[in-house]
């Protein structure tokens, strides 16, 4: 599996939860376009009462006002929605069988791996990423590589995955940078689907 078909299944898996969720969040919306609404039906008859006592003028700020918190907080809500979305795929690639994740590895390792000498940094709770693991992966390295990958000695911060480092350059391989980086390439896309 290439980085392209790894992208594409994280980027699958991705529109799958979304399509999972989204009559969920799509009722979640209109509820809370609901809720939304009777607040702002509140705050027109609050405003009224104040247009007595005030003018027209008050009351226009007023009212812009409550518009402008209504849509803050309805986009707080689609932004919550979507965040889950993302943090749930994340778990299911790093939950996923260890086949499907040893395939993931080997495939990123693959696409990472410029000399074949780098070392592998890895979270503090991988359990598949170890020394046999890349001892195999040198053997089946391919011609134009020395196939001399090191487990580092330190643990980094990161849930599935690694860091590969090149003497100072690192590149970091974990599952929350990729899905983090097709949050940003996709992420519009599919809040406008979900939410419009």
């Amino acid at each position: 599996m290439n980085a392209e078909e790894v992208v594409k299944k994280i980027n699958a898996d991705a529109n799958a939860e979304a399509d999972v969720i989204r009559s969920n969040a799509q009722s979640e919306a209109e509820a809370e376009n609901a809720s939304l609404e009777a607040k702002l039906v509140d705050y027109r008859i609050r405003t009224d009462e104040l247009a007595k006592e005030a003018g027209v003028e008050k009351i226009s700020r007023m009212l812009a006002n409550a518009r402008m918190e209504l849509r803050k907080e309805l986009l707080a809500v689609k932004q919550e929605i979507l965040s889950e979305v993302f943090e749930k795929a994340k778990s299911r690639l790093v939950g996923s069988s260890d086949d499907e994740y040893r395939k993931l590895i080997v495939a990123l390792l693959t696409k990472a791996v410029e000399t074949g000498s780098e070392t592998v940094i890895v979270g503090k709770d991988e359990k598949l990423i170890n020394d046999s693991f890349i001892k195999q992966f040198n053997r089946n390295l391919g011609p134009g590589f020395k196939g001399n990958l090191l487990i580092g000695n330190e643990t980094a911060d990161i849930c599935g995955g690694f860091i590969l480092r090149r003497g100072k350059v690192q590149t970091n391989v974990s599952i929350d940078v990729l899905v983090d980086q097709i949050y940003e390439d996709i992420g519009p896309e599919i809040a406008a689907e979900l939410f419009d």
